[in-house]
């Protein structure tokens, strides 16, 4: 079969199954599965492709079609101008976790980080980013094992394995309670439970749940993440969690909560003029 016809059937079966950018993704699998670039596609469309490609290539069509996500059909995901590995153990990184890496290298520049915290890393995405922009120590913790063994994969591919620490454990618990930290970021589970099943099928059929709800207020981890991190931030360290659009003034609320030791807390909105991006630093009383 002609690669222009098998892109064209390709693009058609992908519309009829509401995938938005069907050309698009009908031709990335195709260069995915075929090591072609975009120009070669364009260039040598009217050759041929053999059975066996064609047959693994409608396979992986079917599947889009069921809404696996193109990212975990190809493996990959360009994140930080980086390409990662994913799988369906992990979060698929996202602009929105670009957006606050910005911040905190913003906040940060000019700054001593001596050690840095990556909670609930799942592909290790901010753990690379931090240790290659900072160069220093990072910590980073989830607690999947399977999400740990694709963080190790991209720890290693970026090297940067004598800078990233991975753990496995519950929040904090896998931390020594004596090691403290500058700087904290983390993209926890953020979704109210109840919300997850009403997203788009990539999320709510493909995603790890366990990395996407947040319980039934959504709050859940953002609230224990809040409450422990000041046990483990040197002091005038700062604190990055990404969090949803409809969370700003709870998230501001837990932050200002009785107890908490936090000042300069403040929501920053990305790019679609959004709340995305709490940011706070511990200040101890004397």
């Amino acid at each position: 079969m002609r690669i222009d016809t098998l892109l064209t059937d390709a693009s058609r079966q992908l519309e009829r199954a509401g995938i938005e950018e069907a050309a698009l993704d009908a031709r990335l699998l195709l260069q995915h599965l075929t090591a072609m670039s975009r120009s070669d596609v364009v260039l040598h469309g009217h050759e041929s492709v053999d059975s066996q490609t064609v047959a693994r290539y409608r396979q992986l069509i079917e599947q889009r079609c069921q809404r696996v996500p193109l990212q975990y059909l190809t493996g990959v995901q360009e994140f930080w101008s980086l390409a990662f590995t994913v799988s369906p153990a992990v979060l698929i990184p996202r602009p929105e976790t670009e957006f606050m890496l910005e911040q905190v290298l913003t906040t940060c520049a000019g700054t001593t980080v001596e050690r840095a915290l990556d909670m609930c890393t799942g592909s290790g995405a901010i753990a690379v980013v931090l240790a290659r922009e900072l160069g220093r120590p990072v910590i980073a913790v989830d607690i999947s094992e399977a999400a740990l063994a694709v963080a190790a994969d991209n720890v290693r591919c970026h090297g940067v394995a004598n800078l990233v620490t991975l753990l496995c454990g519950d929040l904090f618990a896998a931390l020594n309670p004596a090691r403290t930290f500058d700087l904290i970021v983390s993209n926890p589970p953020y979704i109210a439970e109840a919300v997850i099943d009403q997203l788009e099928p990539e999320v709510a059929q493909a995603e790890p749940r366990l990395a996407l709800s947040g319980g039934a207020s959504g709050l859940e981890s953002i609230a224990r993440i809040a409450e422990a991190a000041q046990d483990f931030l040197c002091p005038g360290g700062w604190i990055f969690l990404e969090i949803g659009a409809d969370q700003k003034h709870a998230v501001e609320r837990l932050f200002h909560a009785p107890g908490l030791a936090y000042r300069e807390v403040s929501v920053i909105h990305d790019w679609a003029d959004r709340p995305r991006v709490v940011r706070a630093r511990y200040v101890p009383s004397a």
